[in-house]
Order: C-alpha cells, then sequence, then structure tokens
C-alpha cells in the first residue's frame, strides 16, 4: 500500500495544497450511490450515483481531518483564553464546506454566517491565517481585527462570515446579481442556518432573484438548533427547501460530502440556466452553538453520540476508503495525527504573530480616496514640515461674540456642507501650515450638519480644497479663516 507523502511549508499554504497524497492515489472513476435520496421540490432531484476518484475521497479525508481537528484546537484556545469574543464551532458540519468546494471552482462565490472558520479553509485560507485571526493577531486573514465571525478572502470568492443572523443573504444575491450583470459564468453559493430562515430579509431577497433570474444558490444548513431552540418550535413548516415556494428546492443529507458535491454541481448547473434555488443540508453541529453554550441542555447527550455513530462525515470517508481498499486503518491514523501535527505548527506560528498596531483602529473604514480621511496613530508626520504661522489666543478672536469659540461659516465635510465650531484648550490655538493643509494644535473641532454633530478630532486638521492657497486672518474676529471650501480631516 502508497505511503503518505509530506509537504514541506503547510502552515502558509492552503488545505488543498497540503492534502496527503498517497503517492499511487489514482483519479480514474470510482461511482458512489449517496447515503439516502435527494429530495425536490418543484424539480427532479439529481441521480444518486456520484462520480469520484481514489484520490478525491482521500483528499477529503485530508480536508474534513484537517478542519475537525481545527475546530477542536479552537475549542482548548477559547477555554485557556487566547481566544475572546464570540466563537462558533463547525466540527460535525464539514461535509458541507468541502463537499460544495469539490462541485463548484474558486470562481464561484460564497458568503456565509458567523461559523466560517472551515469555510474559509476550504477556500483556499491557510490555518495560520485561521489561528491568527482567531487570536486577534496581525497575521489573521482580517488582519487580527475580525475574529472568529469575521473571516474573508475576496481573492478565492469568499465574502465573509457575517454577525447579523440572515444579513449576508441579501449580500450574496448582490453578489449574484453582479455576476448575472458582468455575463460571467460563476455563481453565488448564499449560506445560512435554519435559525435564520424565518428572517423577512431572506424572502424579499428571494423574491428579486427569482424576478431576476440571478444565478444564486440558498443554503440552509439546517444543524436543527437555532441557538438552543429546536426547528420544530421555531418553524411552522422546517422543511426549509420548500420555503420557496414559487423557487425550486432540495433536500441533501449535509453529513455525506458526496451528496453535497452532487447537489452544489446540480444547483450551479441550473441556476446559470434558470435562476435561484434553495438547497437545505441536513446536518448537525457537535458543539453548541457558541462557546458560551454547553450544547446539552437542549438535547440529550445520546442524541449528540448517536449522530457520531451513525452520520459522522469523516467516520463515512473513512469507511468508503477503507471498504475500496485505497488505504490501510494505519495510514488513516497517519493523516490524522498530521493533520493534529500541522493544526499545532499553525497555533504556535499564530501565538508568535504581534498584536495589531493601534493605528489599524483608523483603518480599512473608507474606500481610499472618498469620504473622510482617519487622523490619529496611523497619520505619519513630521514636527520639521510644519512651519508656524502664529500663535493666536481664542478670545481674542472670539471678543465680540463674549465666548471663547471661534466659528468657520462653511466647511465641506464629505458631500456635506455645515459649520464647524473651534474649542480650544488654554484658550489658545496655535495654527501651522503644511502645504494646503491647516494643522491647529491645542484645538478640537467639532463639525455640525444642522444640529446633529458629525465628528469630534482632537487635532484640528484642515485640508482645504478651494481656493489652492490660504491665509490667516488675524484681524477678523468673526472668523478665523476665510476661503470658499475646505474638506474637514477626522
Amino acid at each position: 500500500m502508497a505511503q503518505l507523502a509530506r509537504r514541506s511549508g503547510g502552515l502558509l499554504k492552503p488545505m488543498t495544497a497540503t492534502a496527503r497524497c498517497f503517492s499511487s492515489a489514482s483519479t480514474d472513476p470510482i461511482t458512489i450511490e449517496t447515503s439516502v435520496p435527494f429530495t425536490g421540490h418543484k424539480i427532479d432531484p439529481p441521480s444518486r450515483s456520484v462520480e469520484t476518484s481514489p484520490k478525491e475521497l482521500l483528499s477529503f479525508f485530508w480536508d474534513m481531518s484537517l478542519m475537525r481537528r481545527m475546530e477542536i484546537s479552537a475549542d482548548s484556545l477559547y477555554k485557556s483564553k487566547l481566544i475572546r469574543g464570540f466563537c462558533h464551532l463547525y466540527d460535525g458540519q464539514e461535509a458541507v464546506a468541502v463537499g460544495m468546494e469539490a462541485g463548484i471552482t474558486k470562481e464561484d462565490c460564497i458568503i456565509t454566517a458567523y461559523r466560517d472558520h472551515c469555510i474559509f479553509l476550504g477556500r483556499g485560507g491557510t490555518l495560520l491565517e485561521s489561528f491568527a485571526e482567531l487570536m486577534g493577531r496581525r497575521d489573521g486573514c482580517s488582519k487580527g481585527k475580525g475574529g472568529s465571525m469575521h473571516f474573508y478572502k475576496k481573492e478565492n470568492g469568499f465574502y465573509g462570515g457575517h454577525g447579523i443572523v440572515g444579513a449576508q443573504v441579501p449580500l450574496g444575491c448582490g453578489l449574484a446579481f453582479a455576476q448575472k450583470y458582468k455575463k460571467e459564468e460563476s455563481v453565488t453559493f448564499a449560506l445560512y442556518g435554519d435559525g435564520a430562515a424565518n428572517q423577512g430579509q431572506l424572502f424579499e431577497a428571494l423574491n428579486i432573484s427569482a424576478l431576476w433570474d440571478l444565478p444564486v444558490i440558498l443554503v440552509c444548513e439546517n444543524n436543527h438548533y437555532g441557538m438552543g431552540t429546536a426547528e420544530w418550535r421555531a418553524a411552522k413548516s422546517p422543511a426549509y427547501y420548500k420555503r420557496g415556494d414559487y423557487v425550486p428546492g432540495l433536500k441533501v443529507d449535509g453529513m455525506d460530502v458526496l451528496a453535497v458535491k452532487q447537489a452544489a454541481k446540480f444547483a450551479k448547473d441550473y441556476v446559470l440556466k434558470n435562476g435561484p434555488i434553495i438547497l437545505e443540508m441536513d446536518t448537525y453541529r457537535y458543539h453548541g452553538h457558541s462557546m458560551s453554550d454547553p450544547g446539552s441542555t437542549y438535547r440529550t447527550r445520546d442524541e449528540i453520540s448517536g449522530i457520531r455513530q451513525e452520520r459522522d462525515p469523516v467516520e463515512r470517508i473513512r469507511k468508503l476508503i477503507l471498504a475500496h481498499d485505497l488505504a490501510t486503518e494505519k495510514e488513516l491514523k497517519d493523516t490524522e495525527k498530521e493533520a493534529k501535527k500541522e493544526v499545532e505548527e499553525a497555533i504556535a506560528k499564530a501565538k508568535e504573530s504581534p498584536l495589531p498596531e493601534p493605528s489599524e483602529l483608523f483603518t480599512n473604514i473608507y474606500v481610499k480616496g472618498l469620504g473622510a480621511e482617519s487622523f490619529g496613530a496611523d497619520r505619519k508626520e513630521s514636527a520639521a514640515d510644519l512651519v508656524i504661522l502664529s500663535t493666536l489666543r481664542l478670545q481674542d478672536l472670539c471678543k465680540q461674540r463674549g465666548r471663547s469659540q471661534g466659528r468657520f461659516t462653511e466647511c465641506l465635510v464629505g458631500d456635506e456642507t455645515g459649520i464647524i465650531v473651534l474649542t480650544a484648550r488654554n484658550d489658545q490655538v496655535n495654527l501651522a501650515k503644511e502645504g494646503n493643509t491647516l494643522v491647529l494644535s491645542n484645538a478640537k473641532i467639532h463639525m455640525f450638519k444642522g444640529s446633529m454633530r458629525l465628528a469630534v478630532d482632537r487635532t484640528g486638521r484642515i485640508d482645504v480644497v478651494e481656493p489652492a492657497s490660504f491665509s490667516v486672518d488675524q484681524t477678523n474676529n468673526l472668523s478665523l479663516i476665510e476661503f470658499e471650501r475646505v474638506d474637514v480631516v477626522v
């Protein structure tokens, strides 16, 4: 029997690039029947016979073993307080992530809710990026600023985990709209749980997607408990694949990776020609809803162990591999040990990654060149570049107003026109000029639009747009500076 060949540098490579491959693993086709038939709503279901290969089956085992080990390790890291905040684990549902990827390409888009770690890994993310993000480190896929619920890999078509229940579904329909507008032969998979299946925004998005025949697949990952509420207590009709009414649906065994692959491929072909479809993945999570949920108060331990024994996706693939004599039990055990080792190495590397700089608080807020630019620790400037114009006492500027306050008569904040009120510390304002920027130290700028305060800038920095030059008028007691337009930088 062929032996496993380990590849180096796995921490920084996507999961599929680090899969343990048997040197003699064949790509010759094998036809395997799904565990249970598909059930269709207003559509003829696909065949239960799925074409695969020894190489693909072995890769399925590796991918799901790696995901399982990652989630188990995340549990330990959370309990050690190395992961903080919300954390939702995916163990038990790995067949959905792996099977879906097997039926589509990276040209297709995926968007999901907050149980997103394994989806990210399946899209080509690395273990290092995953654990670094979970621990809030700079090498994370979202630079340590997103945490568990906000993994993201746009270049591979993964548009993130989202924390607002159901909010990702309309966004997914928007991605599908863009794909159709650009005449791309790609589709979007918008994932949500049974707990989000009653959201009004889901039906609104589905309605317009059906009207416009958008290439979107709504995937309900039905793990049967929305937080701690059983599906039958939350939904009068828990047959979620039928919920689209006028939109076809398909019920899939979400614990069978081959069934998921067949359904994903079938759905992609369908929506490119006909518009949306709903896939209900009948799956199960072993952990609680999140790390704050023990997962045992609303279901029995016997129920959980029963699912593990009868439907576990990793064990199903193990049995298939052994039944077709593709590997020995020892080789599969060695594969799991290799997965564990890679995860441990990634965790060690992630712990070495530094925390984000404080300046990262001000980045990724506005598109570059649009809106306001944040001024703070991330804005680099040198005192040598500033030319001191004057030092003025605010009370001298505003003595006619009877209060320590200066007022610009008009300013532009983004696209909004309003007024700025300037207040000073120690009743003194220091002015400096840096190109077409006026810098006021010892001051705060309060921007108003009507009666609404827009922002406060502790440094008082003003970029002048029109005219290109400006001057300080020390004789005008009513206004500090005179110009036609300014952009306020906060």
